[in-house]
């Protein structure tokens, strides 16, 4: 019987039911004596939930029902990487591969587990060996290309292995389309977009090309070329929100707010917790003058700013901010930044409310508090943000961004979050002046095209130990800067549960 239910519950996670699958395998999985089976397809339904730490326990299980299972050693390499956990994630890969492992998949790994404990030289080793075992293997060469990217801020270096995987199969869809992400964001737009063009006239009804190539044609200001792509898109997929998402952008880019309005009450409906598509409803409302639009941008209620409580066990905020600085000082290593991320002139630190060290740990207890302050605040409500409120919440993303002078964020959005922050702990000089607001951070220009610009409807100056809540569907960013100094923040997102 329990083989026939392992069977059912791997059949709902292919057709993304994963709830569905961990709901049938939860009391079987939960006895002392569940079976293999039974602890990997349960697992495997929890990570499709974004449920990593429930599911490492599961894995762990597995580990110690079956230690001589190489693909149980793998799974719970996975599942220690998605977690940050970054030394276990080594030590449990390099047991796969003892135990004849020789899989791609188990070289990515690792080479994440390597990126996380900052040996570098070894994680891209890794990196190379897993696209050696697989030379079209898309996520290999993207941690790869984002990895030297990020070390050299040369895009020839990013894009070395790439390209020569490319010179053996120029028609790869995936490794096109991420030769064009890597080109993006080390500012080579145009060639972006060519990199895009060329693989369609090869693959001219290819989804993933469509989508990628609208979005580049409204990056280089080629509109009717981007509403054409979207169109194009929106007939192999109608229904897809990707597919509406960069319809929409088409729609406000060639001045269409009407139209662009229609399309976004599609990918409401489509995806209703997708925090871009209400970003993009509520700029289609702005640019057609409708009235809906202040519903989702009362910026005055809805962005609050807080200072931090000082974490028990320290005197003042001031010298857990001077902890903070030096520990991220060291981490603070790369000269670019990664790629598909907002920041623009700088580096990132990921996973931050994941690690184990107990000055991260304390600043997300204080963040903790203040996040039950920010919902208090708001009481209940039937907007986007409050209508979601459950009691409890997570933290689903913690990160670090370190901008050097004419750094900055582009405006953007948190698509999977709830609520988003920003925490401050240096900024440059200019900061302090009300006229450049050199520093600041923005809400309402939109990071999409629109015609006519729409600017920034609310600015909050920042400073040091300034905790900044506010929706992640709102539209942020920060003006750039030209002090010789730079600009030091955390920041998390905040999803209910």
């Amino acid at each position: 019987m329990s083989q026939d239910v392992v069977r059912q519950a791997w059949a709902l996670i292919d057709q993304g039911r994963a709830a569905e699958s961990a709901a049938l395998t939860d009391r079987l999985a939960s006895t002392q004596a569940a079976g293999i089976g039974v602890l990997v397809v349960h697992a495997a339904a929890l990570k499709a939930m974004d449920r990593h730490a429930e599911a490492l326990d599961f894995n762990r299980r597995a580990v110690a029902l079956t230690p001589q299972d190489r693909i149980v050693w793998y799974n719970l390499a996975a599942t220690l990487g998605d977690l940050a956990k970054d030394r276990e994630a080594e030590d449990a890969a390099r047991k796969a591969m003892a135990l004849g492992l020789d899989a791609p998949e188990v070289y990515l790994v690792l080479g994440r587990a390597l990126q996380g404990l900052r040996r570098y030289d070894e994680a891209e080793a890794a990196f190379c060996a897993a696209i050696e075992r697989r030379d079209l293997f898309v996520e290999a060469h993207r941690n790869l290309a984002q990895l030297r990217w990020m070390r050299t801020g040369q895009l020839e270096a990013a894009l070395a292995a790439l390209d020569a995987s490319l010179a053996r199969d120029a028609a790869d869809v995936g490794l096109s389309v991420l030769r064009s992400v890597v080109q993006e964001f080390a500012g080579e737009r145009s060639a972006a977009y060519q990199t895009l063009t060329g693989a369609l006239r090869r693959r001219p009804a290819d989804l993933q090309l469509l989508l990628a190539a609208a979005h580049m044609a409204g990056e280089v200001g080629e509109v009717d070329a981007m509403l054409a792509h979207a169109l194009a898109a929106e007939r192999l997929a109608p229904q897809h929100p990707q597919v509406l998402a960069v319809l929409v952008e088409a729609h406000l880019a060639r001045s269409d707010g009407s139209s662009a309005s229609v399309v976004a009450e599609r990918l409401r409906l489509t995806a209703p917790l997708d925090q871009y598509g209400l970003a993009l409803q509520s700029t289609a409302w702005r640019l057609a003058k409708d009235p809906r639009a202040s519903l989702l941008g009362d910026y005055p209620d809805l962005v609050r700013a807080y200072m931090l409580p000082t974490p028990p066990g320290w005197h003042s905020l001031e010298s857990f901010l001077d902890a903070l600085r030096k520990r991220l000082a060291e981490r603070h290593d790369y000269r670019a930044h990664p790629l598909q991320q907002s920041l623009r002139g700088g580096s990132q630190i990921p996973s931050l409310h994941q690690s184990d060290d107990p000055l991260f740990q304390a600043f997300f207890a204080q963040a903790a508090t203040v996040v039950a302050q920010y919902l208090t605040d708001l009481g209940a409500g039937q907007d986007p943000l409050r209508s979601r409120m459950t009691g409890g919440y997570r933290f689903s993303g913690g990160w670090s961004v370190r901008l050097q002078p004419n750094g900055f964020h582009a405006d953007h959005v948190h698509p999977q979050g709830w609520i988003s922050s920003a925490f401050y702990l240096d900024l440059p000089s200019g900061v302090a002046d009300a006229e450049t607001r050199e520093g600041w951070i923005r809400f309402g220009q939109p990071g999409c095209i629109t015609s006519p610009r729409l600017e920034a409807e609310h600015e909050v100056m920042p400073k040091p130990g300034m905790l900044v809540l506010f929706p992640s569907y709102m539209w942020h960013g920060t003006r750039p800067f030209s002090s010789p100094d730079h600009r030091l923040t955390m920041a998390f997102d905040v999803v209910p549960t």
